[in-house]
């Protein structure tokens, strides 16, 4: 997947932070020129351009990407709700705005929206259960938008649980399917990650992964809802 280009530069944190949780990957610029130096190969996925800082820069950079022979779409602008009345006869230079300060849900719903109707790009493979959050390319994982500081393994535990949801696995199991058949550790090794994971997952999403007593390990509800 291509980047989406991002002006400011840097970025404003909680910006860049929504997008990293959701999976889009991006690139600030300055300006129109360095927008033109950086793009990629195959072209930017789109734009997010706040414009709340820097008014003026914000729509000169607009103005230069929509002036370009093939014009970059999608364009999604950031205002603030005192900028409304900017808008006006500009309509050309944005497909679609958000008032600031925005939801990271609504600005994942305007950017995916954007993206299918003009037919840029995809977002990158999720795993998605209720507050969480697993992004198969980057390896990243965020619970209710707060990322998760997660090692390999621990990673690809909850990786596996949570594709599997509700169904109750051994700790044997776990470990041949996630530490892999040569490995000769026992499973204690399994307690000692699903311990850690609940712990990171924070004490209100600490259940989805449930202990099923003389068994092993579930993620989510059964389909029983026990």
């Amino acid at each position: 997947m291509e980047p989406l280009l991002l002006y400011p530069d840097p970025a404003p944190p909680a910006l860049g932070q929504a997008l990293d949780l959701a999976g889009y990957p991006w690139k600030s610029v300055t300006s129109a020129d360095s927008a033109n130096r950086l793009e990629p190969e195959d072209g930017w996925a789109g734009a997010v351009v706040c414009a709340d800082a820097d008014p003026e820069g914000a729509f000169a950079l607009c103005r230069a990407l929509r002036k370009r022979d093939i014009p970059l779409e999608p364009l999604l602008l950031l205002i603030n709700a005192a900028q409304l009345e900017d808008l006006e006869l500009r309509e050309d230079l944005f497909d679609d705005f958000c008032l600031m300060p925005f939801q990271p849900k609504e600005l994942d719903a305007r950017i995916k929206h954007l993206s299918w109707r003009t037919g840029r790009g995809t977002r990158p493979e999720l795993i998605e259960y209720g507050p969480l959050i697993l992004n198969l390319e980057t390896y990243q994982a965020a619970i209710g938008g707060r990322p998760l500081d997660l090692t390999y393994m621990e990673y690809e535990l909850l990786k596996f649980l949570s594709t599997h949801p509700g169904k109750v696995f051994t700790r044997e199991t776990l470990l041949s399917r996630v530490w892999g058949y040569d490995y000769y550790g026992g499973a204690r090794t399994v307690d000692v990650h699903i311990r850690r994971l609940r712990a990171k997952l924070g004490e209100d999403h600490a259940p989805l992964i449930q202990t099923v007593r003389s068994v092993g390990y579930r993620f989510g509800q059964s389909r029983f809802g026990l």
